[in-house]
């Protein structure tokens, strides 16, 4: 974990303790190409360093599959998924091709569509010998559900979900069973989730789980979108920015409740370059606190 995974752990925390609610783990380790035990067990060890409790046992994704297949057999059912056999690559040229140009901050390939017609038999012919991902067709399934969707956040502010600007997300893969949409989707209802507090970043994957919800008649819980804690250049933290990490803080002798108490202060950012050492920035906040 790092920083900004610290940051988000205190708001959960904080939003928990202030409301008498139950806090609860989840690992979401569905990605098999990069999940693995050593990872989940210093996840585990930095929340505890950090004095993050919670409730219950930890909910693990990789042991419950079968509560995702489930989900998506309902689905299949439907007729509302077809096998998408496109690459990244095929996709972008598509998409360049047709002169789409997605937007910089959206999180969601604008997919065109390129498999959704494929005949029934051709598509039994090429899943025999072609990878594919299982689509969800949004137009299909907003029409089927006859009614406009909305999600409310903590303030009790409605939402509307526009189907026309999802897009066709990727709900299953070949080599990773289930997406992140459908397995949290079916988890916070499985766990009766009355909140979901998270990442502004994530704010644009709400509309796709208020679908996913309404399709397979699960209830929805109300959402609040935090701010992200942005380093001194107004670049928010990330694994990919090489963030200082919790477990380089605590080996470099940060006490935890040091660095709680900088992260949790209003409009807070972290004043560190990502190449500054553990050293200096135990040093540094222990001056400021």
């Amino acid at each position: 974990m790092h920083v900004g995974n610290a940051f988000a752990a205190l708001q959960c925390q904080h939003w928990a303790l202030s409301n008498n609610a139950e806090l609860l783990l989840r690992i979401e380790d569905i990605d098999f190409t990069r999940c693995r035990p050593e990872y989940t067990q210093a996840i585990i060890e930095d929340l505890q360093w950090l004095g993050i409790t919670w409730h219950g046992k930890i909910r693990q994704q990789s042991q419950h599959l079968a509560c995702y297949q489930k989900a998506l057999s309902q689905l299949q059912k439907l007729e509302l998924i077809y096998p998408c056999f496109c690459t990244r690559k095929h996709i972008q040229q598509e998409i360049k091709s047709m002169a789409i140009a997605p937007h910089s901050d959206d999180m969601h390939d604008p997919y065109p569509g390129i498999c959704r017609n494929i005949s029934a038999i051709k598509r039994q012919q090429r899943m025999q010998h072609e990878a594919f991902a299982w689509r969800l067709d949004v137009k299909k399934a907003s029409e089927t559900l006859h009614k406009s969707m909305y999600w409310l956040d903590e303030q009790g502010k409605q939402y509307h979900v526009q189907a026309e600007t999802l897009g066709d997300m990727v709900i299953a893969r070949k080599d990773i069973a289930i997406s992140y949409h459908l397995a949290v989707v079916v988890d916070d209802a499985l766990q009766g989730m009355s909140h979901i507090i998270r990442g502004e970043d994530l704010r644009s994957s709400t509309p796709i789980h208020r679908l996913l919800q309404a399709l397979l008649g699960l209830p929805t819980p109300t959402y609040q979108h935090h701010r992200l804690i942005v380093d001194s250049q107004g670049k928010r933290l990330a694994k990919r920015n090489q963030s200082t990490t919790l477990k380089s803080l605590r080996e470099a002798g940060m006490p935890p409740q040091v660095l709680r108490n900088f992260l949790i202060r209003k409009d807070v950012t972290w004043p560190f370059a990502y190449d500054s050492s553990a050293c200096a920035i135990v040093q540094q906040l222990g001056s400021r606190t």
